[in-house]
């Protein structure tokens, strides 16, 4: 299927999810994160604020654990730049203001700013993804301006409530692929299942 087929099934097939089930599954899907992601060279991490509206899954089951846990690791999230359309990243944490921007999305107000270069992971968010690592997002392409830019070593990782399709038909070379996509029932790596 094409990305606009897969990107109306999986935004209709989140909006049916309850509060309940969305809660339970992204606290899962964090769990799954900690218990499977080596984080012992990660110093930089930039992750996405959910939207509720959205039913997006909720990382701050990952941020606020790694603020107790690895207070070595500095967190960032996405700022986008309404000039260019793409996302800048600041740093952010529990004293933090965020204010939202023009398509209902919580963004630092203020913070160190980073390159995309400088990041050991970024947390990626999307609709769905296929079994090569390609996703489908909401169709901006912020995501993959940003992660063309980021260093060969940076892990990739998205975030999705639902299993991988088969294979997204009009995926191209400007589709940046994930390292690994992370589910409630299971860890994927593009080069093999675990």
């Amino acid at each position: 299927m094409t990305k606009a087929e897969l990107r109306s099934i999986y935004l209709e097939k989140r909006r049916s999810l309850s509060p309940g089930e969305v809660a339970a599954a992204s606290r899962r899907i964090a769990e799954r994160f900690f218990n499977e992601i080596d984080l012992t060279t990660t110093k930089k991490l930039l992750t996405f604020i959910r939207i509720p509206k959205f039913n997006e899954i909720d990382t701050s089951n990952i941020y606020f654990r790694l603020w107790q846990e690895r207070r070595d690791i500095v967190t960032f999230a996405p700022r986008t730049d309404l000039q260019t359309g793409e996302i800048e990243s600041i740093s952010f944490n529990s004293e933090t203001s965020f204010a939202e921007n023009k398509w209902g999305i919580r963004e630092p107000l203020d913070g160190e700013k980073a390159e995309p270069d400088e990041f050991d992971l970024v947390l990626v968010p999307l609709l769905c993804f296929d079994e090569n690592g390609h996703r489908v997002g909401y169709g901006k392409g912020m995501y993959d301006k940003f992660l063309i830019r980021c260093r060969p070593g940076c892990l990739k990782i998205g975030l999705s409530f639902f299993p991988p399709v088969g294979q997204i038909d009009d995926a191209g070379d400007h589709d940046i692929p994930l390292d690994v996509c992370i589910t409630p029932d299971k860890l994927y790596r593009r080069d093999a299942e675990t």
